[in-house]
C-alpha cells in the first residue's frame, strides 16, 4: 500500500521509467550504456516505491499512553520551555527520520484538534538544535479528555520540502490514524507534561502507532 501523497510522483517516475527503459532498449546500441540506464531507472522507482509506503498499522488504542507518531530513531529527550503554544516548560522527545524510514504521520492520541498551524521557514539538517522552531513545520494540538494537550510538532528537514498535515481545528481524531506525510528526511516532536513518565530511550528505533513513547500521569491521580 502506498501513501496518497506519492500518487503523482509514483506515477510520473514509473511513466519516465517505463520512457526511459524503452528508448535505451530500442536506440542505444551501446550494450553496458543500455544495461547501466535501464539498472538506475529502475532502482529509483523501487527507492520512490519504498519511501511512499503506507503500511497499514492497527493500533491497540490506549488513554494511558501517547503512542509514537513516526517511525524513526529518538535524537533527544530533555525538558524544554515552548514559546508558540504552552509557554511553558514541557518534556521534549524528538524522533528524527531518515529517508528510508516510513513518512506517514500518525496521530499520537485520541482526542480533537485545538490547535493545527503552519509555519515557512529554513530547511536546517533535521537533529539541528534550531529546527524545532526555524525550519519549516506544522504545529498541531490534541486536546484529550483525560490528560489534556498533547502537541506534535512535523519539522522538515534539509532534503524536506513539503509537509502535509491533515489536522484541522475542530476535528475529532483517533490515535494511530493518518494526520500527514512529510517528503524526504525529516523530524516530529513531542510536548509532553512534565509528569509524562517517558518509555523510550536516547537512540531507540520506534515505530509509528506501535511504540509506546510515554504513559502521562491522570491529574487527579497526581494529586492524591
Amino acid at each position: 500500500m502506498f501513501h496518497r501523497e506519492g500518487q503523482t510522483i509514483i506515477l510520473t517516475t514509473f511513466f519516465l521509467v517505463i520512457t526511459a527503459v524503452l528508448v535505451s532498449q530500442f536506440y542505444l546500441d551501446i550494450t553496458w550504456l543500455r544495461w547501466a540506464i535501464q539498472i538506475i531507472a529502475v532502482l529509483i522507482l523501487v527507492l520512490i516505491l519504498q519511501f511512499f509506503r503506507n503500511p497499514k498499522r492497527v493500533p491497540v488504542k490506549s488513554f494511558d499512553e501517547v503512542l509514537a507518531p513516526v517511525d524513526g530513531k529518538v535524537v533527544v529527550i530533555e525538558e524544554v520551555e515552548d514559546p508558540e503554544y504552552f509557554k511553558d516548560k514541557r518534556i521534549q522527545v524528538s524522533i528524527f527520520m531518515s529517508p528510508v524510514n516510513v513518512h506517514v504521520t500518525r496521530y499520537p492520541v485520541s482526542g480533537s484538534i485545538k490547535y493545527s498551524k503552519y509555519h515557512p521557514g529554513k530547511y536546517l539538517v533535521a537533529w539541528h538544535p534550531k529546527s524545532s522552531l526555524e525550519n519549516e513545520r506544522t504545529t498541531v494540538v490534541v486536546n484529550t479528555p483525560k490528560f489534556g494537550d498533547i502537541l506534535y510538532r512535523q519539522i522538515a528537514g534539509a532534503m524536506a520540502r513539503r509537509i502535509v498535515n491533515y489536522a484541522e481545528e475542530g476535528q475529532s481524531v483517533q490515535q494511530g490514524d493518518d494526520a500527514g506525510f512529510i517528503k524526504f528526511g525529516s523530524r516530529v516532536d513531542l510536548l509532553l507534561p512534565l509528569n509524562a513518565a517517558i518509555a523510550v530511550k536516547l537512540d531507540q528505533k520506534v515505530v509509528g502507532a506501535k511504540t509506546c513513547i510515554a504513559t502521562v500521569i491522570n491529574k487527579m491521580d497526581d494529586e492524591r
